[in-house]
């Protein structure tokens, strides 16, 4: 029995372990301030780059991939996903986005129902995804929706890398009806669940709000980031004066009204997670919306970070490809190419905490690294190799498999070989 257990556990799958990589050969966008290096060469040593430098020496025993010229980023971040939260949107029980429980509103926490096993993963990591943030949905309570967690997509193991990384509220049309049919009806919801967990923070018994509810927000009010859903402009600026009288860590997500007030937000360092696809006035919210709001907000200074929603489709569904496109779309509507880079890499690793660890190819950041076959910001570019953490990832996807099963003419079933 002994000896059969071993062998099971030989013949069990492993994780492969991190490589010493040296890419040669390399076209670097490193998103840092040494810029653009052209024949680079990075280093990589337990899964952490050690160096990225033109024409640099390789290392002995280390594995050597020529890039041949290829473009190499760091792996890419989409600001607002719900990967590992919905698989089919038509099945509930893959639906764990969002809570209609009214007891849980800014204290909901997705991180418990993040689903490593996700086929829609592989497909994101396989397109150059290899962080992301997954948000909630609307929750019963308005205007909250909850908190998100930054995800690593890993290949083995627990996706989740930072739960409670944020706080979401949404403001604006689309939660109307549940904070009693007026926006200033939710700004008032939310500044007096901020001043009431404030004062149940002190102390103070008798709180209108929930005990886990005023928990939650405390950390907000001691540095959480709050990210405000919303699209108007009035609404923008609302998010503005909160973040000045509590004193707050805000971004603004959406904002496809943000160009009309780019320079508030650059003076009040508010970053803004946008898809810049957005363009036509699908609510009164929207009316503003334009093709180069990202330009816009380039030019005044604002930190961005990009997202591809398409009614919610792709906040799942080919997260990375739908991302790549839109930012594609930025740089054609004014968006200098280097800022569109950095607002899928550098950018979101900034607002979100990760900067320390990922966002850029440098020195002690981990090696998520993507080797591109051509321009990332093309639709018809993809990956031509994945790292994460020093672990070359593999590319292949449930979509892959059903296409090389049934490409070959031989392997379909007679009836369909005539």
């Amino acid at each position: 029995m002994i000896r059969s257990l071993a062998l099971t556990l030989l013949l069990l799958p492993t994780a492969a372990s991190a490589q010493d990589l040296a890419i040669t050969h390399a076209e670097a966008w490193t998103m840092s301030g040494t810029g653009k290096v052209s024949d680079a060469t990075v280093v990589v040593h337990d899964g952490r780059i050690v160096s990225v430098s033109a024409g640099g020496a390789v290392p002995a025993n280390a594995t050597v991939i020529d890039a041949g010229g290829r473009m190499v980023t760091p792996g890419l971040m989409n600001a607002a996903t719900q990967l590992g939260l919905v698989e089919t949107g038509s099945a509930d029980e893959t639906n764990d986005k969002s809570s209609s429980n009214t007891t849980l509103g800014a204290s909901f926490d997705i991180q418990y129902a993040l689903n490593s096993n996700s086929v829609l993963l592989p497909v994101a990591r396989a397109d150059g995804l290899t962080r992301a943030v997954s948000y909630p949905g609307a929750a019963g309570t308005a205007p909250f929706m909850g908190q998100a967690a930054t995800i690593h997509l890993t290949e083995t193991g627990d996706i989740l890398e930072r739960p409670q990384v944020a706080m979401y509220v949404q403001i604006g049309s689309a939660t109307l009806s549940a904070a009693g049919g007026s926006r200033s009806a939710q700004w008032q919801l939310l500044r007096n669940a901020l001043t009431e967990a404030g004062r149940y923070q002190a102390g103070k018994p008798d709180q209108p709000i929930s005990r886990l509810d005023a928990e939650a927000l405390q950390k907000v009010l001691k540095g959480q980031l709050l990210v405000i859903l919303t699209q108007r402009e009035s609404d923008i600026r609302q998010a503005i004066a909160l973040a000045k009288d509590f004193r707050l860590r805000v971004a603004v997500m959406g904002a496809d009204e943000a160009w009309r007030c780019a320079d508030a937000l650059a003076a009040a360092k508010i970053p803004v997670i946008l898809d810049p696809m957005d363009n036509l006035p699908i609510s009164f919210d929207q009316i503003g919306a334009r093709l180069d709001n990202a330009a816009i907000l380039g030019k005044a200074g604002v930190r961005m970070a990009f997202y591809a929603s398409g009614n919610t489709i792709y906040l799942s569904y080919d997260a990375g490809e739908a991302m790549r496109e839109v930012a594609g779309l930025a740089v054609a509507n004014g968006l200098p190419y280097d800022q569109a880079l950095a607002a899928m890499t550098q950018g979101p690793a900034t607002i979100f905490g990760l900067s320390d660890h990922y966002g850029t190819l440098a020195k002690d950041q981990d090696a998520d690294l993507v080797i591109w076959d051509g321009d990332p910001l093309e639709p018809g570019t993809y990956p031509w190799k994945v790292f994460v953490q020093g672990r070359e990832a593999s590319l292949e996807t449930r979509q892959t498999l059903l296409r090389d099963r049934y490409a070959k003419p031989a392997a379909l079933p007679p009836v369909y070989q005539k």
